[in-house]
């Protein structure tokens, strides 16, 4: 199930651009969808045989109305086969419908089987399955092997685990479920790396070679003269010298490392988060800068590299460093997003040798290029020289910042001079650079609002009536909601720690699980504290969590700052789950107190945007209040003072008097 869910991340955010900013509205679409799955498992027709006709279904409908982005100053969208690009009021809700459909389907197999065990032992395999799934797809990311791979394996569970009678058409929707995926293979232009489905196309008759991430226009090779002619060449007019040692963060396809050694640098240092994009760019690049022994490419995270290095440069650049994609699906958080922040600049100053400069481009919107020349005149002390270029699409430009160590250090024939109302500059806690204020968009409200509207009418059809069925387990929803932002804010927290590679990110899944894990053995082998001694535990770690920011544990060397970070992050998860572990082991109804759980987590994920407005270290309020909730409302039944019902008996399955589900 969490294989499925993370295919279809990565395939509807390759092939529509309308999610291009916000992939976790699939990640919410599948909570729901396996909420449901689980609250309808005591139906007497069992939907899973359905789970890879829909797949397959809904995965050929993104792959063949796709949209992208064309290439061009004012590039608008556009839809395959000659159709006309579907407007994103018609697209997000199919989008989101068709995953909770799929998912739902899938849900519901993991649910008729959740009943058959008790339901801590039910939950401890759920949880040791999504760990083999995460680790199963990250190996494939590591392994840069794409759709064809998900398609095969997808196909050999659906054909294993769907029932082999009563659907003729079974072979022929497993079968379906790899065909649709290995088409987004066969595309002689895409390679797919951990971020992107990557299009390279052949070079044009004046040698440029454009390349697409996930639909939409991102890079292009150029020949070494066209370079020279544009906004790359603006930071060497500024310096009195050949660059020595030069940093370049966002090095892509190699555009600026190219002019960096033609400007005589020494040394350069690529830094690219993106392996496909590097490896495209040092086999195709006219220029051919990744084969020069000047050239050190390092496959990393900006910002993690600038706190490990202990070198010095006498020009660091940011160049374009745009990501177009958010960190594993988490609310707004951007690959790049940590780039951008106060203390980033701060990191990038002190990287600078004495007459070092610094400069970043891009096509900026207005209030983000204002919010970035503040930032740097602010860590720096001394306006930065601006150097503006040509309108791009809608209201951004080309612009170019540029600034010295000391106000000395480059010639400024132009300053940079702040309007009447400049943003003030992210941080770390609030890294959203493109976000105007402290508010969340209108934009996302509605859409946000959409979604909770319809999870109520999906999740009371699913029901077969009124929600009440679920009234019993609000303490169980309100620790999903919880338990998402507390995921949330421990996946941003090693963000910054460590970077927002696929493979960090990867790994603090894995090591979430783990402790999910470990709290649920613990839980069936030990007898715990009383429900309250949990809960003050809980809070006391969620206590620590905040008065510890993540910021201040960069200044640590790699082996105490990852035993910091696991210890502040880790705690709170572990003390949660054996708190849900102890709730859970006595629910007389597991699938429907599961379900709860699942549709609270998705609540969880709506709530992430409220880090907009409180920075993602005030999320752990909200975290402790909800689980003050979760107390308030959970122990009656944690005291043995009230009755649960009892899960119904699915179709086909033995006497519920001879389940082991306790009641």
């Amino acid at each position: 199930m969490l294989f499925a869910e993370l295919a279809l991340i990565r395939w509807v955010s390759a092939y529509q651009v309308h999610v291009a900013y916000f992939t976790n509205f699939v990640l919410l679409a599948s909570f729901l969808g396996i909420g449901v799955g689980f609250l309808r498992s005591g139906r007497e027709r069992n939907g899973f045989r359905w789970a890879p006709a829909s797949f397959a279904l809904f995965a050929a409908l993104v792959f063949v109305v796709r949209v992208v982005k064309d290439f061009g100053d004012a590039p608008g969208l556009e839809s395959s086969l000659g159709l006309p690009a579907p407007p994103i009021w018609i697209a997000l809700p199919v989008l989101f419908l068709g995953a909770v459909w799929v998912m739902a389907n899938i849900a519901e197999g993991v649910a008729r089987l959740f009943e058959r065990f008790e339901p801590l032992e039910a939950y401890r395999l759920d949880i040791t399955g999504s760990l083999l799934g995460i680790i199963l797809f990250s190996t494939l990311s590591f392994l840069g092997l794409g759709p064809v791979v998900w398609g095969a394996l997808l196909a050999i569970a659906f054909l294993g685990l769907t029932p082999a009678g009563g659907f003729a058409g079974r072979w022929a929707a497993v079968a379906g479920v790899a065909v649709v995926l290995t088409l987004g293979s066969l595309a002689p232009h895409d390679v797919w790396s951990p971020y992107y489905r990557v299009t390279v196309y052949s070079a044009d008759a004046g040698g440029r070679i454009p390349v697409r991430v996930n639909s939409l226009p991102h890079q292009a090779m150029l020949p070494l003269d066209e370079i020279r002619g544009a906004f790359y060449a603006e930071p060497y007019t500024h310096l009195d010298r050949p660059p020595g040692n030069v940093l370049i963060v966002g090095a892509g396809n190699g555009n600026d490392v190219a002019l960096a050694l033609a400007e005589g640098a020494d040394h350069v240092d690529a830094v690219e988060i993106d392996p496909r994009l590097q490896l495209a760019g040092s086999e195709l690049h006219p220029a051919r800068p990744y084969q020069d022994p000047r050239v050190a490419p390092h496959i990393d995270d900006g910002r993690a590299f600038l706190e490990r290095t202990d070198e010095t440069y006498d020009l660091i650049l940011f160049a374009l460093p745009d990501s177009l994609t958010l960190v594993s699906g988490q609310g707004s958080l951007r690959l790049e997003s940590y780039l951008f922040t106060r203390e980033a600049m701060e990191a990038v100053r002190d990287r600078l040798a004495p007459g070092g400069a610094y400069a970043m481009y891009n096509y900026y919107r207005p209030d983000v290029f204002e919010r970035y020349a503040n930032t740097m005149r602010e860590v720096f002390g001394h306006e930065p020289c601006f150097d503006p270029g040509r309108p791009g699409a809608g209201a951004r430009a080309q612009s170019v910042l540029t600034i010295g160590r000391e106000p000395g250090d480059i010639a400024c024939p132009t300053a940079w001079s702040p309007g009447e109302d400049v943003p003030a500059p992210a941080t770390d806690d609030h890294p959203f650079p493109y976000v105007i204020g402290r508010w969340i968009p209108s934009f996302y409200l509605w859409w946000l609002a959409g979604i909770l509207l319809a999870s109520f009418v999906v999740v009371r059809r699913a029901s077969g009536g009124p929600v009440g069925r679920m009234r019993p387990y609000a303490d169980l929803f309100c620790m999903g909601a919880a338990f998402l932002l507390l995921e949330t804010k421990s996946v941003v927290q090693f963000a910054l720690l460590f970077g927002t590679t696929w493979f960090v990110n990867s790994l603090v899944f894995a090591g979430i699980l783990l402790a999910v894990l470990a709290a649920v053995e613990l839980a069936r082998r030990a007898r715990l504290p009383s429900p309250g001694v949990m809960y003050v535990a809980l809070l006391a770690c969620l206590a620590v969590a905040w008065a510890v920011p993540p910021s201040s544990l960069l200044s640590l060397s790699l082996v105490p700052r990852f035993l910091a970070g696991v210890s502040v992050a880790f705690a709170p998860v572990f003390v949660a789950n054996l708190i849900f572990a102890q709730r859970f082991r006595d629910v007389g109804a597991s699938t429907i107190a599961f379900g709860a759980n699942l549709l609270g987590a998705m609540l969880g994920g709506v709530l992430e945007y409220v880090a907009i407005v409180t920075g993602y270290r005030n999320l752990l309020f909200a975290v402790a209040l909800l689980y003050g909730l979760a107390f308030l409302w959970g122990r009656r039944h944690l005291t043995g003072s009230a009755a649960e019902p009892a899960d119904a008996p699915p179709a086909g399955a033995p006497d519920p008097g001879a389940a082991t589900v306790r009641g």
